[in-house]
């Protein structure tokens, strides 16, 4: 019997029981029928074993007391509670048995509960290590955003930077090819070095020539009321000389002395060579005149605005390197006119021929060109160019036709009629030093000659005309 309620006691039904009741007590109301049912049959069954081994122990106790031994209890406790008509199955297996189902009962109820407990604590790390992972998910997209934007802004940059490097590579190739050209120029000069020398001489005797000549023509303008500029056959008649560097040192009136007598030469010899020139391919004297007018207008208005670029270069290039006592403005004129050979005076001449193709004033032949007086040009866009680094410079009178004929500017031409008083049209400009006139430039003079001028407006056909011709047909007709 001992061992019978050790058994018992080792097993702990009754806390079972009471584990199991307390299960079923808080799942009832989420239990469907047919599982409370299974529930409580359960808790039945473990009752009646237990109740099973409690009779087992009754009757070895009994047994043990002998015949009489607990009688009165047997009659006082048990006989009453059996009349209440209660009544137990005997279970189908031993007493053995059935504790041992019990235990293992409990032992597999402890095990699902650290299943459970175990489950729910790998479930709670999983959850956290999924939010870590989203954090982290959501980070790497971030950084593969601002890593997109990094590689766009350095593909635009790039870009840019490519564009900006070939800009630069092409403006250093422009550069490369410029400063080979002024190592050429400087190179031409100092071949020429040993030639200055003697230059030098030859200026040495001239500057006393031209003192006395200054004299001479400061006369000859006070009495420059004369009709016009006489041709002068001097030993000025050439085409200026492209000035040296020593040149610069020649004061700046016998600079304007020696301007204001080759322009004079342009009237009496250049002037009239074009004159020859154009009377082979236009019979009329009066165009063949305004032809050359034109061309010595457009040759000064061309030759100042070449001057004020090239003033500009030099301002530029002298800026970072200059220092004395002189001004920036005086130092780029100085050494404008220590280096007129460098102004460029073929591109001027095809500015010059350029805006003649498209004057609305001219009408030429079309199987000729202005090339046949690009010497003219050259001269006059040489002669204004060196005007201009005078003090004040000098300039061509502005002119219109139909303008007042003024006695103080020009001359009446031979076939004028000298008591008109309007200007039909200019044969060659005036010089002017400000207000003043230097030397007198030469105009027709007709009566009626606003509506002679209107006249040959109505006949005029289309002002532009292209000039656009091979050499090869400008020399022959040149030749012809």
């Amino acid at each position: 019997m001992a061992d019978t309620l050790r058994r018992l006691a080792n097993t702990s039904s009754f806390s079972v029981l009471q584990d199991k009741l307390e299960t079923w007590h808080s799942d009832y109301d989420v239990l469907s029928c047919d599982q409370n049912l299974n529930r409580c049959c359960e808790v039945i069954e473990l009752t009646a074993k237990i109740q099973g081994q409690l009779f087992a122990i009754l009757n070895l106790t009994a047994v043990e007391g002998g015949q009489y031994g607990g009688v009165d209890t047997l009659k006082s406790r048990l006989l009453p509670w059996l009349g209440s008509c209660f009544s137990m199955a005997r279970p189908s297996v031993s007493d053995d048995t059935s504790l041992q189902l019990m235990q293992d009962s409990r032992e597999k109820d402890r095990k699902l509960r650290e299943l459970s407990l175990c489950h729910d604590s790998d479930m709670q790390k999983l959850e956290a290590q999924l939010c870590s992972t989203r954090i982290q998910l959501d980070s790497a997209r971030a950084e593969l955003a601002d890593t997109q934007n990094q590689l766009d802004d350095t593909k635009n940059k790039s870009a840019t930077t490519l564009l900006a490097t070939e800009d630069e590579i092409i403006q250093l190739r422009a550069d490369l090819r410029a400063a080979r050209d002024e190592v050429e120029i400087y190179r031409r000069k100092l071949n020429t070095i040993d030639d200055y020398e003697r230059q030098i001489r030859l200026l040495r005797d001239e500057v006393s020539y031209l003192t006395t000549e200054k004299a001479a023509l400061q006369e000859r303008l006070v009495r420059s009321r004369s009709p016009s500029p006489l041709p002068r056959l001097s030993r000025t008649s050439s085409p200026i000389r492209s000035e040296s560097p020593t040149r610069a040192q020649l004061t700046q009136s016998s600079r304007h002395a020696r301007l204001v007598s080759r322009f004079s030469d342009l009237y009496a010899v250049e002037r009239l060579e074009a004159q020859t020139i154009l009377r082979r391919y236009v019979d009329d004297l009066e165009m063949v005149q305004k032809i050359i007018f034109i061309a010595a207008v457009e040759s000064f208005r061309i030759a100042k605005l070449a001057y004020r670029q090239f003033k500009l270069r030099v301002r530029k290039t002298l800026a970072s390197t200059h220092f004395g006592p002189e001004s920036l403005e005086d130092a780029a004129v100085d050494y404008i006119v220590r280096n007129l050979d460098l102004y460029d005076v073929q591109s001027s001449v095809n500015d010059v021929i350029n805006a003649m193709n498209v004057n609305p004033r001219i009408s030429f032949p079309p199987e000729t060109d202005f090339v046949l007086i690009s010497t003219l040009i050259r001269e006059t866009c040489r002669v204004a160019f060196a005007m201009q680094t005078l003090e004040p410079p000098l300039d061509v009178a502005f002119a219109s036709d139909g303008e007042l004929y003024n006695d103080f500017r020009y001359r009446r031409s031979y076939d004028s009629e000298f008591s008109a008083p309007l200007v039909l049209y200019h044969v060659w400009p005036a010089l002017m030093e400000g207000e003043m006139t230097l030397v007198k430039g030469e105009a027709v003079t007709r009566r009626g000659a606003m509506w002679t001028r209107s006249r040959s407006r109505s006949r005029s056909t289309s002002p532009v005309r292209s000039r656009s011709l091979s050499p090869s047909r400008s020399l022959v007709s040149f030749g012809k």
